[in-house]
């Protein structure tokens, strides 16, 4: 049993009660690399932002359980060496699809987990998603618990259509869950493309997708069913256009994606969602600055030569999206 806070790491119980009160929202960033890592904690560092770092049961399998817990304490030490003297990180199971999942990073030291079990009956969503609270409350590790189907596909989360949810289940489904966040569906969608064009509207001056607006009142109705209660949106990625252009201007094929208009995202984080989750946008980063500096010197093959770019090109991303989208700069 490794305790997360032996590592140096936080849950999100205070994080996301000064969320609320504060109009913004925490950045939920997904990680599988160490170039991600220090992306995300030199972002964190220089804006003096709390950070979620997140895992996938797809980027454990990838990484190695183990090898995450020591980033995670490494993250940690990172950004004390980085001039922060209390970091606040939190190592985060995203999508967690079993209790055994989530009871295994408990025991390897996340300080959160997410147990989702929203594509499942309602009563044994409830069920699974009280014995994970049960058992991460003994460890003071915090729980997020979803309600309602996103679409769209990410690691091993896949639906092919959205389902919101339902504003009238909230108080029911927290109360016997005793979660500490609630994910929501309100038309967020998973992966770069978050929409098909038939959902979306054309730009007559530029051609590109215009994606239908977040349903803002399901959203608002929740926040009347539980004032201050912490929610969450997955999905969140703005798909920028510009590291789609660079993907698609040397050798990619990404054709029509589309994401979540930021305009949105801010007027999201000034309300009860306190934590936004933001992946697809740092692979798109990662993945325009490698193509780029691959096609515009090919006689570069050292790894480091072009992971360089990449790490500064997602810490650009991370910067951005703290400041001037979720609001959480100068929050530590």
């Amino acid at each position: 049993m490794v305790n997360y806070k032996d590592l140096g790491l936080v849950n999100t119980r205070e994080m996301f009660k000064k969320a609320v009160a504060g109009g913004y929202a925490i950045p939920a960033f997904n990680f599988n690399t160490m170039e991600q890592m220090q992306a995300i904690v030199q972002a964190a560092v220089e804006t003096k932002s709390p950070v979620i770092m997140q895992v996938s049961k797809g980027a454990r399998n990838y990484a190695n359980a183990t090898i995450l817990r020591y980033m995670a304490e490494g993250a940690v030490a990172y950004a004390k060496e980085l001039g922060c003297e209390n970091p606040q990180i939190v190592l985060h199971l995203d999508h967690g699809d079993s209790f055994e999942l989530c009871k295994d990073c408990i025991d390897m030291g996340f300080s959160s987990v997410m147990y989702d079990g929203s594509a499942l009956p309602y009563e044994e969503n409830i069920k699974i998603s009280r014995q994970v609270v049960e058992y991460a409350h003994k460890y003071d590790v915090t729980v997020e618990c979803e309600l309602g189907v996103l679409a769209g596909v990410e690691d091993e989360v896949a639906s092919e259509v959205s389902h919101y949810t339902k504003p009238e289940e909230v108080i029911d489904f927290a109360t016997r869950t005793g979660c500490d966040s609630l994910a929501i569906s309100i038309g967020t969608s998973h992966g770069a493309y978050k929409f098909k064009p038939e959902q979306c509207t054309r730009d007559p001056k530029t051609g590109k997708l215009v994606p239908p607006p977040l349903a803002f009142d399901v959203l608002h109705e929740i926040e009347k069913k539980l004032p201050g209660f912490p929610i969450v949106l997955h999905g969140s990625s703005s798909v920028p256009q510009d590291e789609v252009d660079t993907i698609n201007k040397f050798g990619g094929n990404l054709p029509d994606a589309i994401g979540i208009p930021e305009d949105q995202l801010r007027e999201a984080a000034k309300s009860a969602v306190c934590k936004i989750n933001i992946d697809s946008d740092s692979r798109l980063a990662m993945t325009a600055a490698i193509r780029q500096h691959l096609a515009e010197h090919p006689d570069h093959f050292d790894p480091r030569q072009y992971l360089k770019p990449a790490r500064e090109n997602m810490k650009k991303m991370y910067v951005h999206k703290i400041v001037n989208v979720l609001g959480s700069d100068g929050k530590l």
